[in-house]
């Protein structure tokens, strides 16, 4: 569910007009919504009800400060993956015992950050890694949490540039080294391994991947705690799709993928942690654009957008479908149209859909991406020297910018001429 609607022939975000905003704010624009994110952040830590918890979202799918702080108020942790993305979670409040740094390339730079800022633990995924962390800590007098990633060479069944938990993967260390590679670990005076990690994807629309994965983990945990370990908290991950398209078959709902958590891991006595990044910011978020013109082309009809592929580059990138309408309703029983959505980039891969059957529109209508809250933004470039675009979020009646868009001076004046030229 989400709190994009229309009400008297016009798309709403939760109780302000759409084109209210555009007339502000221009177009092409992101509009996120209050009250769709905090209903799904709430769908994960109710679902955990019972279970010793923590739902860190994953600050990837988006990270704009206003966005992390609506998550942040409501007891959220963060899941980081780079330095950047640390102290975007520490300038909205959150304490560092509630971030969790992910990620493969952690540097050092970023680990003094971490340790010297606070940090719950660090997701380790490789033996060199490991040994970097240690020599860190221990240089600054430290002793850190961490939990090792294992790879469960699990098939999550998704698009092949998001899948992260078979072999070929390059993500942990292979479950089947984990015994040894913890045993070299607790040997490590800076570290305190106090866990297991484990993450097989993103956009899983089937919770049999996921119960597979964690039946191996469990497994793990008991041979680990034979073994001396103190396994007490287990980082389960996140991943679980959004239904980008309106059909009969939905991905599993939050409460499906808890209650499999419960039935799976709920007898070990650890503290869960989740890392949902997708569905708390996907459908919380739909990207506006207005339609520049209708071209006729020899066999097809291109509706050419305000958008393009540095805005939203999912379609490009992952061949991802993302449902288009027009922001004023349809009348009941409207012609539909087929249209090539395209954007004004200079390039033949700047698509959104092809032959998309859609709502009929015309040269200054808007229309909206729905589930666009989650990398969309955040995977945004300047290519063609485009400005990057706003992000607005709304509350009830209430609507602000929480990142203008920058004016031509702004982006050309970020460059340096060297003065020998």
């Amino acid at each position: 569910m989400d709190h994009f609607l229309y009400r008297d022939g016009v798309l709403h975000a939760e109780e302000v007009p759409v084109p209210e905003i555009a007339a502000t704010v221009g177009t092409p624009f992101y509009l996120y919504s209050r009250a769709t994110l905090e209903r799904h952040f709430r769908l994960f830590d109710e679902g955990l009800e019972g279970l010793e918890h923590l739902v860190c979202y994953a600050m990837k799918a988006n990270s704009n400060q206003a966005v992390l702080k609506v998550l942040a108020d409501m007891g959220a942790g963060m899941d980081v993956v780079s330095g950047g993305e640390y102290a975007r979670a520490r300038a909205v409040g959150v304490p560092g015992e509630r971030i969790v740094f992910s990620g493969v390339g952690k540097t050092r730079a970023e680990m003094v950050q971490a340790i010297e800022g606070g940090i719950r633990q660090f997701n380790l995924e490789s033996e060199p890694e490991m040994t970097v962390l240690n020599e860190v800590a221990v240089g600054l007098g430290a002793v850190v949490p961490v939990t090792i990633r294992v790879n469960p060479d699990v098939d999550a069944k998704t698009h092949e540039k998001i899948s992260t938990g078979k072999a070929e993967n390059k993500f942990g260390i292979p479950i089947a080294r984990a015994r040894e590679v913890y045993a070299e670990a607790a040997e490590l005076p800076g570290l305190d391994v106090i866990g297991i990690d484990c993450h097989i994807g993103s956009q899983l629309t089937d919770l049999a991947p996921y119960a597979e994965a964690f039946d191996l983990v469990v497994e793990l945990t008991g041979q680990l705690r034979a073994d001396g370990h103190d396994i007490r908290r287990l980082d389960l991950g996140g991943g679980l799709g959004i239904p980008y398209e309106r059909s009969n078959e939905a991905p599993p709902l939050p409460v499906e993928f808890c209650n499999l958590i419960k039935e799976k891991v709920g007898h070990l006595d650890v503290e869960v942690e989740i890392e949902p990044g997708r569905l708390i910011a996907g459908n919380a978020g739909v990207l506006i654009s207005k339609v520049i013109y209708v071209k006729e082309g020899e066999d097809r009809n291109f509706l050419i957008l305000d958008s393009a592929m540095n805005d939203l580059v999912r379609p490009a990138m992952y061949e991802s479908f993302h449902e288009i309408i027009a922001v004023n309703e349809p009348t009941a029983g409207a012609e539909k149209a087929r249209y090539d959505v395209v954007g004004p980039v200079c390039e033949s891969g700047d698509t959104f859909a092809k032959g998309r059957v859609m709502d009929e529109v015309a040269a200054g209508d808007f229309v909206a991406f729905r589930s666009a809250g989650a990398y969309g933004a955040v995977m945004a470039s300047e290519y063609n020297s485009r400005p990057l675009i706003p992000e607005v979020l709304v509350d009830g009646h209430q609507f602000a910018v929480i990142r203008p868009r920058p004016t031509y001076e702004e982006l050309i004046n970020r460059d340096i001429v060297p003065s020998w030229l």
